[in-house]
């Protein structure tokens, strides 16, 4: 077996208090490596860091506002002060409010506040850790993107234009710092289970990334909710399975940061086999 490239490396995640995030924190701090926690959500971020730390790994939490530089560049500036190094930062931390524009009088405040989260809380950690990361002469950045960010459909607008705006980011620094630091998209297809769902504005707005299979993707996935679904669309062995489960994805996400320093796995994409998305 080849050794652990986690194990060691120092790895702040934003977002971390639920979804990916903690699952991801989780996960990479049971492979050894030394967890730096943000989020929002004070309560929740201290039990996504007991959960690590009753499980025997090393984590610690810090209450930050991914739209907030000053915020960023403090958590940043602590974590150097008590580990020596950022490894690795994930841009984890978006919402995700899908609506038309007809729906603009109820979305504008959730679409600004997208906004401000998806591209500048982005931009934010990309700006926090560049000098640090650059004196260090290497680092990783992983940047939640979407398949949505792929290409524009309805319902999607906003959303789709801050995860397009993350890849450009995201292959503008890779460019500019190429030597050094790492950079490393990741594009999420829907995946049940994060929450991140809980922010749509209008729920019809999903159609735009299932097209002419939008009746039966959401029939089976309310059969599959119920216990009722079809033979093998649970089942992550089957190539049937209709929604992934977010520990899949996270386990991708894992094997990007478990890399020598020299080797970048630039761009992440997991699917169901079955999940009928079309972007």
């Amino acid at each position: 077996m080849s050794p652990s490239h986690i194990s060691g490396r120092t790895i702040v995640v934003t977002g971390a208090a639920g979804g990916f995030g903690r699952i991801l924190s989780q996960q990479a701090a049971g492979r050894g490596a030394t967890l730096v926690c943000c989020d929002v959500d004070g309560a929740a971020l201290h039990g996504a860091v007991e959960e690590i730390r009753k499980s025997g790994g090393t984590a610690m939490g810090i209450v930050a506002d991914v739209t907030d530089l000053g915020m960023m560049r403090s958590v940043v500036e602590e974590t150097v002060h008590l580990h020596g190094a950022v490894d690795v930062l994930v841009n984890n931390a978006g919402v995700m409010p899908l609506g038309f524009f007809s729906d603009h009088a109820r979305a504008a405040d959730a679409w600004s506040r997208c906004i401000d989260i998806n591209i500048k809380g982005v931009l934010n950690g990309m700006m926090a850790v560049y000098d640090p990361m650059i004196r260090q002469g290497r680092g990783h950045i992983v940047n939640l993107s979407s398949i949505y960010g792929n290409y524009p459909v309805a319902g999607a607008a906003v959303y789709g234009a801050t995860k397009a705006a993350v890849n450009v980011l995201s292959e503008a620094f890779r460019v500019e710092t190429q030597g050094r630091i790492k950079v490393t998209i990741v594009r999420p297809t829907g995946v049940p289970g994060t929450g991140l769902g809980g922010g749509i504005v209008n729920p019809a707005a999903i159609t735009g990334i299932l097209g002419q299979n939008a009746a039966e993707y959401l029939e089976r996935l309310g059969a599959l909710m119920r216990g009722e679904g079809q033979p093998g669309e649970a089942d992550p062995d089957s190539p049937r399975y209709a929604a992934l489960a977010p520990e899949h994805l996270v386990a991708e996400i894992l094997h990007a940061i478990d890399q020598p320093w020299g080797v970048s796995v630039g761009d992440i994409t997991v699917r169901a086999t079955g999940d009928r998305y079309i972007l």
